[in-house]
């Protein structure tokens, strides 16, 4: 069942990715700065920040996946699009990732997709040993 649930949440980041120029004008800006460990299955957790309607809000990171092995730490920046309400950014989101750590010079990108269609398009810089091609599920919340 997990894995029919990942495969149906590829399908929904993939168009993302491939019609960049189909998203809209962009909403918001976020950060997030996050650790990730990666075995066959990964895990990752953290924070950052969203930035929507001239405000920051504090966000909370964390999901599991597949594909990768290693370790590390990562920040990623980029733009939200589709974000019409705050709480519409909070929720369940399927990723992509691609990338590559060893010591303090990789780099990858990032397409999360909620259902409610919100797209976030994230550089990412990573310190540590890793190699990660897969997809996950992340869950993203408010800070209290």
């Amino acid at each position: 069942m997990a894995m029919s649930v990942l495969f149906a949440g590829m399908l929904l980041a993939v168009p993302a990715s491939a019609q960049q120029g189909q998203l809209g004008p962009p909403t918001g800006k976020v950060r997030i700065e996050q650790v990730q460990l990666a075995f066959i299955a990964s895990g990752e957790i953290g924070g950052g920040t969203l930035t929507f309607g001239g405000r920051n809000y504090g966000i909370t990171v964390g999901g599991l996946g597949v594909g990768g092995i290693g370790a590390s730490k990562l920040t990623a920046t980029g733009t939200v699009y589709g974000l019409k309400r705050r709480g519409d950014f909070a929720g369940a989101y399927v990723q992509l990732r691609e990338g590559w750590a060893i010591g303090d010079q990789g780099r990858g990108q990032l397409w999360l997709r909620n259902d409610k269609g919100v797209t976030l398009r994230l550089a990412t810089r990573r310190k540590g040993l890793q190699l990660s091609l897969g997809a996950d599920g992340v869950l993203i919340g408010f800070k209290r």
